[in-house]
Order: structure tokens, then C-alpha cells, then sequence
């Protein structure tokens, strides 16, 4: 009982000055260090997550992307695993910067879908869980990529983030299947237009009430992925507070330096699903040329 007692007063020492969630975040190193080769090649046959993203995604009146996952049919379940699998074979020290960034992002994001469909229904992607202190799926090496058992943190955390260090905006082009999340694309991500729609997502989520919100108080409110990943933002709430106003409408950027702090963080974890909005917007973005 004592050393449960002590545990307890621990946990509650630490959730004081970082959640449970940032505290999990593995630390910022690569998987393999033959990831950091970087080669020419810039075509990668995306088509296959395009044309899902295009079928199952819709945006709500609240601007969230969500997944049609009740109606994914059996075939496009195989499809999806089919082109999971081309990826994992795929040898990514082949490709360009940019491919390499469209290729994880893809990955990661259509193995989330992956893990969802595999486990629905479920109200909450930290509802797939191994056990009680398990906080997710995100460890669990589901995927073989360059010969080595990889996981979505192993993507995240080992790969993406420590080769793109410095690039925040990767925060919202990767997915985690949650409401509170940068919006999963709705077309595949290519070595032509990572760098673009990695800008507009930015924007968008930014400008949502999702990433950044104002309250009546003149209060601001921010996404925890700022608290979680405040090392990629700048280390302190004065450099996120710059990174905000960057891509912020005027309104907002007005409100964000009339408040000149960040007055709490906040995160909606329940699951992108079509099945929680009323009112649904399809898919606009134009088709991605073929690759091969």
C-alpha cells in the first residue's frame, strides 16, 4: 500500500507540470540511421490512398475531416492493406526529401486508418489498447519498413520529427484518427504538393477552434499538440505564440497579441467518424496524377 501510495503522490507531481500524454512521447531519435539517406527519385504510386481518401472522407460544418469507416467495403479494406504493404517494401532511401516526408505522412496515416478499421467500432482510438496503462496503439510494431518492426510512434517519433526537426508544420499533416487532430487529407500527399498542403493545413487548423480559440473572456485556448511537442515549437509558450500568429486570420492574430499568453491547452480525442456529424461536405481537392 505504501509504495502505491508513493506512486500515486508521484504521478500527481509530474501530471503537475506535464500530462501523462506528453510524458509518453518517445524520445526524438531515429529508428534506423540508414533513413537518413536521401536520394532523387520523386514518384511514388499514391493512388491507391488517394482514391480512398476521395471515397471515405467528408468535412463537417466544423471544419473536421472524418472517415466513413462503417461503410469502408471489404474490397477497399484489402485495397488499403495492399497499398500499406507496396509502402513497407518501398525503399525510401531512394527518394527525394519531399517524397520521403509525402511517403511517411501516407504511412502513417493509412496505417491509423488501418488500426481503426481493424478495431471498430470504437469511440476513441485510446480505447485500442493492450492494458490499463497502455495509452494506445501508437507502440505496437505492425508494420515491417526497411526490414525493421516499426510503429507508428517509431514513424513519428524516430523518423519524421528528428528528420525534419525544425519543420513544425510536419504537426499537421500526420493524423492520429482523433477530432482534436490537424485534419487527415483528404487526397494522398506527393512529392509535388507536400510542401503546400503542409502550409494550408497549418493554416487551417490554426484557424479552427480546434487548434487556437478565443473566449468571450479574451481568453486563448490552444491545441495540446503545443504543450506535447513544445521542443518543435520553439521550446517556450512565447514561441508558439509566434508560430500562431504566423498563419493566423487577422481577427485572430489580433486576439493572440492583445492576450499575449496562452491561457490553457485543450484536445478532443473522440474518433473522426462520419457517425458523430449531422451535416457532411465531400471531398474537393482536385485528383493526383498517376505515378509509377
Amino acid at each position: 500500500m505504501r509504495t502505491l501510495f508513493i506512486l500515486s503522490l508521484s504521478l500527481i507531481s509530474l501530471s503537475a507540470c506535464a500530462s501523462v500524454e506528453r510524458l509518453a512521447i518517445p524520445k526524438n531519435e531515429l529508428v534506423n540511421s540508414a533513413l537518413r539517406q536521401v536520394g532523387q527519385q520523386e514518384k511514388v504510386n499514391h493512388t491507391q490512398w488517394d482514391q480512398f481518401l476521395r471515397t471515405y472522407t467528408r468535412k463537417d460544418n466544423d471544419g473536421v475531416v472524418r472517415v466513413d469507416y462503417a461503410d469502408i467495403s471489404s474490397a477497399d479494406r484489402a485495397m488499403l492493406k495492399s497499398y500499406i504493404h507496396k509502402l513497407e517494401i518501398l525503399q525510401t532511401d531512394d527518394l527525394s526529401k519531399d517524397a520521403q516526408l509525402a511517403y511517411w505522412a501516407n504511412l502513417y496515416n493509412a496505417q491509423t486508418v488501418d488500426v481503426i478499421l481493424d478495431n471498430y467500432p470504437t469511440d476513441s482510438i485510446r480505447n485500442i489498447k493492450d492494458g490499463f496503462f497502455d495509452l494506445g496503439p501508437w507502440e505496437n510494431k505492425r508494420l515491417t519498413v526497411a526490414g525493421r518492426s516499426t510503429s507508428l510512434h517509431d514513424i513519428e517519433h524516430g523518423i519524421v520529427r528528428p528528420l525534419w526537426k525544425g519543420e513544425p508544420n510536419i504537426h499537421y499533416i500526420l493524423n492520429c484518427a482523433a477530432a482534436g487532430c490537424p485534419n487527415l487529407g483528404q487526397g494522398a500527399f506527393t512529392a509535388e504538393n507536400i510542401q503546400e498542403r503542409m502550409h494550408a493545413a497549418a493554416i487551417a487548423y490554426i484557424n479552427n477552434e480546434r487548434g487556437v480559440s478565443v473566449l468571450d473572456d479574451g481568453r486563448i485556448v490552444a491545441s495540446k499538440i503545443y504543450s506535447w511537442y513544445l521542443d518543435d515549437f520553439g521550446g517556450s509558450h512565447t514561441s508558439i505564440i509566434t508560430h500562431l500568429k504566423t498563419y493566423a486570420q487577422p481577427e485572430l492574430k489580433a486576439a493572440i497579441e492583445a492576450r499575449g499568453v496562452i491561457d490553457d491547452f485543450t484536445y478532443d480525442w473522440s474518433l473522426n467518424d462520419t457517425k458523430r456529424a449531422n451535416t457532411l461536405e465531400s471531398a474537393s481537392l482536385p485528383p493526383i496524377a498517376e505515378y509509377n
